[in-house]
């Protein structure tokens, strides 16, 4: 089990992260999404260790909006804690690297959830559908929607202001 399991940890912790946006909040998800996994590991069923973690990574972060939702406090979006990188030859790409996670923020917890799935952690529409407990069609079109909806906020074009222009012969 540990075998399969440890090498994904890096990965739990970038989606967590990601969705989270604190590093703390994002570290004590994975740890409650790894202690879940070792204590229904009997349960898992054949298939994919990775969607299987990821699922439960999900739906633990899913309960936790919920809560914090009901009981009227607020997810921090932002992240204080980006410190790592901080050479002057990093300035650059961090200030980059930090456009790129508000923009990302910006999305639809739906589409970001997709997105971060697909094109971050590299898992496969079915495994994502899995994970999301959605059919692959839904998570096709919410990807294509994210993708859009994101290069129009890194091109500055407002969402729903995109005229499709036709070619003229």
């Amino acid at each position: 089990m540990l075998v399969q399991v440890e090498p994904l940890i890096p990965a739990l912790r970038r989606y967590a992260r990601a969705l989270l946006r604190d590093r703390v909040a994002a570290d004590d998800l994975v740890q409650d999404c790894l202690e879940r996994a070792v204590s229904h590991w009997h349960q898992r069923r054949d298939g994919s260790v990775r969607a299987w973690l990821f699922s439960i990574l999900h739906n633990l972060a899913v309960t936790q909006f919920r809560q914090a939702t009901a009981r009227g406090r607020h997810m921090p979006i932002d992240d204080a804690g980006e410190r790592e990188l901080v050479s002057a030859a990093a300035q650059e790409h961090r200030l980059i690297y930090q456009d790129v996670l508000k923009k990302l923020a910006r999305l639809p917890e739906e589409q970001r959830a997709v997105l971060l799935l697909v094109a971050v952690e590299d898992l496969s529409y079915a495994d994502a559908a899995g994970v999301l407990k959605i059919p692959v069609g839904t998570v096709m079109s919410r990807l294509s929607r994210a993708r859009e909806r994101l290069l129009q906020e890194m091109e500055g074009v407002a969402p729903g202001n995109v005229v499709a222009l036709r070619g003229v012969k």
